[in-house]
Formats: C-alpha cells, structure tokens, sequence
C-alpha cells in the first residue's frame, strides 16, 4: 500500500485488545469512534486484525498532508463532544496502544501492484 498522494504522513496505530474481548472492542470502535473519526480525520486508509505474531491486535492507518495537519485533526479529534464515549467505553477492553508516525520514501522503479484479492 503506498500513502495517497499529497498524503506523505501515515499515523500507524497499534491496539492491543483484551483477550476474546476483540468482537466487542470492533463493535464500540465502530459505533462510537468512527462517526467522531470521520468527522474529524476523514477517510482511513484501512483497518486490519492480528492473523500470525502478537495476537489480539487491531490496527488502523489514517494518512495526513503533514504533521501540521495531523497534529491540527488529532485536535479536532480529541475535542470532539462525542470522543468523551468512546474512550469511556473502550478503556476496559484496550491493554496497549502504540502510535507510530510513518513517511512515505520514493522507491524509483517501483509501483505498488493492485491488490488481487482472488489469492
């Protein structure tokens, strides 16, 4: 997957879930963070769940212009009057996070081939 162009900056994001506590960590995320999210951060880039390695994880990638821009939606974000809910509801079901600030890097000759999904 390559970054959106004009899109550099990808805030990876790492969250560790309580143990069988993953279906109802997706159904809070996804009835009380994503209204506010879409709002505030727009569209992501896509969303995925541990298959092979640490397990229990549920990681999310949302691209920015900039860190400006990142730090300038991340505000709206968490001043947001409904992201009060949702953090209220997940805290007992997330053990860890971890944030990473990722840069898309030119790679010359190289271009990322369409996803094939029929694999």
């Amino acid at each position: 997957m390559t970054a959106p162009p004009g899109r550099p900056l990808v805030d990876h994001r790492i969250y560790t879930i309580a143990l069988r506590k993953m279906p109802e960590f997706l159904q809070v995320f996804n009835e009380l963070a994503m209204p506010v999210l879409m709002q505030t951060l727009g569209h992501p880039l896509g969303f995925w769940t541990s298959l092979v390695g640490p397990q229990n994880q549920f990681v999310h990638l949302w691209a920015y212009e900039s860190l400006a821009d990142y730090e300038r939606r991340s505000a709206a974000r968490d001043a947001h009057p409904d992201f009060a809910r949702y953090l209220a509801a997940s805290g007992h079901l997330i053990t860890a996070q971890e944030t990473r600030l990722i840069r898309a890097v030119a790679m010359p000759g190289w271009a990322a081939a369409p996803v094939d999904s029929a694999r």
